[in-house]
């Protein structure tokens, strides 16, 4: 607040001596009393415009940040959605090479032991295949 000389409180209490021809101290009180309803309310308007400029700056803050960040998202977004597609392609591929793999792995062994197969058809041959599927 501004550096006032006088608080409401002090022209209350302010005493003024009276002289032969002086001022009627009735109206005086009277314009005093305004005087203090008048700091008064000019207070309670400082201190509203206080409250209200600390508001207006949070909430200017908060929205500084969240342009910040809605910036940094939209300059992300291409990248990002650009190397997702690739990523996503990328791993599920792994992820078939994983789950197909080992199936494939468990199911490998017991048909290469097993002779039912047509006898043109070599182990190496089923190991060739086992890779194809894993690299697809």
């Amino acid at each position: 607040m501004a550096n006032l000389i006088y608080s409401p409180k002090d022209i209350l209490q302010q005493e003024f001596k009276t002289k032969m021809r002086g001022y009627d101290p009735v109206e005086v009180d009277e314009f005093l009393d305004n005087i203090i309803k008048d700091y008064e309310s000019y207070n309670k308007e400082i201190l509203a415009l206080q409250e209200e400029n600390d508001r207006l700056t949070a909430k200017i803050d908060q929205l500084s940040k969240n342009q910040a960040i809605a910036s940094r998202v939209q300059q992300e977004a291409p990248k990002s959605q650009t190397v997702t597609n690739f990523d996503i392609l990328k791993r599920l591929s792994n992820l078939e090479k994983e789950v197909f793999g080992k199936k494939l792995d468990r199911e490998s062994e017991p048909v290469t032991r097993s002779s039912s197969y047509n006898s043109n058809y070599t182990n190496a041959d089923f190991e060739d295949d086992n890779e194809k599927t894993r690299q697809f």
